[in-house]
């Protein structure tokens, strides 16, 4: 019989490669499985797959209504705003799927929320104005990567979100 050592042997985190491996033993069975789980585990899971495998009327939606949330929030029910979850959605759809299209429609939808929250509550804080920048030159950005005809719609809705921030 071995003596122990009392020493514990460290494992490393646990990566891709690892998951991957343990994945390809599983059948096609506990494949659906663990896909069921993981929908099941989180409203985020539940976007991810609705967006990357194009189901329901709008995949997108889940994703603008996390932006709504935390950069125009309801004051009125005492929630605050946040840019870094509202970015993470961004983020999180460019992971599902990242259409430039839906890119566009997101980084626009924060700006219009945005300055819409801005401009209703009066807010006086500098980091949220150059967040507002930044993402205002993002969806700049891709909006022009569209075709012309896909630009015009955008860069409309972002005029008017500039003529907003400018009054």
């Amino acid at each position: 019989m071995a003596e122990s050592t009392g020493k514990r042997t460290t494992r490393t985190k646990p990566g891709w490669s690892d998951v991957k491996a343990r994945l390809a033993s599983f059948n096609r069975a506990e494949l659906l499985a663990l896909v069921q789980s993981l929908y099941v585990a989180s409203r985020d899971n539940q976007a991810f797959l609705h967006a990357r495998l194009d189901l329901g009327s709008d995949p997108i939606a889940p994703y603008k209504e996390t932006i709504s949330r935390w950069v125009h929030p309801d004051v009125y029910k005492g929630q605050d705003y946040s840019i870094s979850k509202a970015k993470k959605a961004i983020s999180d759809y460019r992971k599902a799927i990242g259409l430039s299209e839906g890119m566009a429609e997101l980084t626009v939808h924060f700006c219009e929320e945005a300055i819409a929250f801005a401009n209703a509550y009066g807010l006086d804080d500098g980091t949220f104005y150059d967040s507002l920048v930044r993402m205002f030159k993002q969806a700049v950005t891709h909006a022009l990567a569209l075709s012309e005809a896909g630009q015009e719609p955008f860069l409309e809705r972002l005029g008017k979100v500039m003529a907003v921030g400018q009054d």
